[in-house]
């Protein structure tokens, strides 16, 4: 994923702001409910992308992915609109434990921009919901001239969504983060309807790091500059979480994005190995297949 892509990562100030006052609040209201639960993945499980990371000889992509990783952002549903038969044969490719989160079509984001897309949502939900338990999260990743004068749009969608479907939303224009009243009154229906602030941590775009919860899940789509920074990023990512689930966070969803992608199991790997070190989570560390040339984060 390239958006956010810098040309030299080097002069970027990485380091993650302090949380948005009502997160506290968020976490503490919630705590403690649920045992906590993370899910830590690529966004995408396609050989040519993840090269050196499949053994060879692997017939089949996902089911070998999904003995390393828990989870996998699905981005191929944004390029088209799921359908059920599709679905269930993911579905019955991976393990009990694994989970699905699949990005909403650009058909409603996009090219349709959240106008009369009611039909389009009931479809997608309709297709995804035959992921049944080992459905995560969906989630509405809106277009970067996607502006606050729309906001009444994304109201609606947001309002008719099924509630059967967890859902996060990604907003991406710099307006949605330049005006406090503005900021606020998203992460306020956001809170009312029980919807993820989706946080996203990229080069170029320093203001998606908003640190404010909406609910005691933390969705992250981390995007890595395939530069020696990446490491440092990461271990601060997980003293956050750290503190957050001391604080009441109940889910973590944490896809980790590459400019250059084939890098993305290695930074996970080293993710995984720390977060787990520090919050006492057992999630397996997914290893390369070419170990013996493993790709190179810069």
């Amino acid at each position: 994923m390239k958006f956010g892509q810098v040309e030299d990562p080097s002069i970027i100030d990485f380091t993650l702001p302090a949380d948005a006052p009502e997160t506290a609040a968020i976490l503490a209201a919630n705590k403690p409910k649920q045992k906590f639960h993370g899910s830590v993945g690529c966004a995408k499980w396609n050989k040519a992308d993840l090269k050196g990371f499949y053994p060879k000889g692997t017939k089949d992509e996902l089911t070998y992915y999904s003995t390393q990783f828990n989870s996998v952002e699905l981005n191929s549903t944004f390029y088209g609109m799921p359908v059920s038969d599709q679905i269930i044969t993911w579905k019955e490719k991976t393990p009990a434990d694994f989970r699905f989160f699949p990005k909403l079509t650009n058909t409603i984001s996009h090219f349709k921009r959240l106008i009369n897309v009611k039909e389009p949502v009931e479809q997608f939900c309709d297709a995804i919901s035959n992921f049944e338990d080992k459905l995560g999260m969906a989630f509405l990743q809106l277009h970067d001239n996607f502006k606050p004068k729309d906001f009444d749009r994304l109201k609606t969608v947001v309002n008719e969504f099924p509630k059967v479907i967890p859902l996060g939303v990604e907003v991406r224009n710099k307006e949605w983060f330049s005006n406090p009243a503005i900021a606020n009154e998203f992460a306020q229906l956001f809170e009312e309807k029980g919807i993820a602030n989706v946080i996203v941590d990229t080069a170029g775009r320093r203001d998606m790091l908003h640190m404010r919860l909406t609910t005691p899940t933390a969705f992250i789509r981390y995007v890595g500059a395939n530069h020696e920074s990446d490491y440092s990023r990461l271990d601060e990512w997980v003293d956050r979480i750290a503190s957050w689930k001391e604080q009441g966070l109940q889910n973590l969803y944490f896809f980790v994005h590459q400019n250059v992608e084939l890098a993305s199991p290695l930074l996970s790997a080293y993710f995984i190995q720390k977060l787990n070190k520090a919050i006492g989570t057992d999630l397996k560390i997914p290893k390369m297949a070419d170990d013996k040339n493993p790709p190179t984060l810069f």
